[in-house]
């Protein structure tokens, strides 16, 4: 009878891992065929693979379910499927935006497919040798458990760091959490209770199924948030504004146009915001509104607006770091496009540039 209640609950866990896999597969890649694919970004692919060989470990259980003379390719299936999911889940980590400085020159480096595709191979030998010959590799059977140990230390850090630099930060919580849960789980195989760690199971692939679900949404969420808006959809409002912790004036500029609810408020440096004023006065005040940068073999007898094309960098760096905080943006997605859409240079090369924000999107408060 206890047999037969095993089958049973093994059938259902199989049914559900099968089904509920597979349609989170196809979720995954749906997010990333509307917005990834356009991005170039493949993180969303390999994590959706790693779900994909959930799916499949689902369907070993159930093809193999109630056939104890094969019970040892089950076991040797699922130990290859377990280890190709953590090589997948690996393998999306340098696409994350964000990653934990300490493991960022690892992730990023070239030579990370043989960090982790050596490990896997070498893990992956005794499953086929304990699955083919029906016998135990003794030691390094259970390799496919320490290989999910580490993938789960990488994966815990950078999901952590993930959320928390989107300030997510009851998100960031879950997903250790979840990682805890999912370290059990694994330790959990080395122990011979096959209903308990079915349970153990469902619990953690459905929680990281679901951490998945809120990066995707969270990735979503940043790029909305992040979009840079075109010229005549951004208006810029100079204010002056008294800072919580001070009664001095801090001088900021109110950015409206971008996603979301609320204004983005920059606070810049004097020098700074005297010069971002300055390109809109020119603006609003004269026909053409350019300012020119002095060239390098300056006139000395001729005053020029901007020293050189660095302070032009420190101001479109202070208002990106204002915008998304610090680190938050990178050149290709948000200084080049936010570039763009203020500043605009003379086609002949004169060494001018002015604002390109139409003047009646332009308020300055004296």
């Amino acid at each position: 009878m206890d047999t037969q209640v095993s089958h049973e609950i093994s059938m259902f866990y199989g049914w559900w891992q099968l089904s509920v896999c597979l349609f989170a597969f196809l979720s995954l890649m749906s997010i990333w065929y509307h917005i990834g694919k356009k991005q170039h970004d493949y993180g969303p692919v390999w994590l959706a693979l790693s779900v994909l060989c959930w799916a499949f470990s689902g369907l070993t259980e159930i093809v193999f379910n109630n056939t104890p003379a094969y019970s040892h390719y089950k076991d040797g299936l699922t130990s290859m499927l377990s280890l190709t999911n953590s090589l997948f889940i690996l393998m999306a980590l340098p696409w994350f935006k964000y990653l934990p400085a300490p493991f960022t020159p690892l992730i990023k480096s070239k030579l990370w497919p043989l960090i982790i595709g050596i490990p896997f191979a070498f893990a992956l030998f005794p499953t086929l040798f304990k699955m083919f010959l029906v016998r135990e590799a003794y030691v390094i059977n259970e390799l496919d458990v320490v290989y999910a140990l580490l993938t789960l230390i990488f994966l815990g850090f950078v999901l952590w760091e993930s959320f928390i630099k989107r300030r997510l930060l009851l998100l960031g919580g879950l997903a250790l959490i979840t990682i805890l849960v999912t370290l059990m789980a694994q330790i959990y195989k080395l122990m011979d209770n096959n209903i308990n760690l079915l349970l153990f199971s469902a619990i953690f692939k459905t929680s990281l199924i679901m951490l998945f679900f809120a990066l995707a949404l969270s990735w979503v969420k940043e790029l909305t948030e992040t979009l840079i808006p075109d010229p005549f959809q951004l208006k810029i409002k100079f204010i002056k504004k008294k800072t919580q912790k001070s009664t001095t004036m801090a001088n900021s500029v109110s950015l409206i146009g971008f996603p979301g609810d609320k204004d983005r408020i920059v606070q810049l440096t004097p020098a700074l915001y005297r010069l971002f004023k300055e390109f809109a006065q020119r603006k609003k005040d004269m026909t053409d509104g350019w300012l020119e940068i002095k060239p390098k073999n300056f006139d000395v007898a001729k005053d020029y607006d901007i020293s050189d094309h660095n302070e032009l960098k420190r101001l479109l760096e202070a208002i990106l770091n204002g915008l998304f905080g610090k680190k938050n943006w990178t050149k290709d997605k948000h200084y080049e496009p936010l570039k763009a859409t203020l500043f605009e240079m003379s086609e002949n090369r004169e060494r001018k540039i002015r604002l390109r924000i139409p003047k009646e999107n332009i308020h300055i408060d004296y």
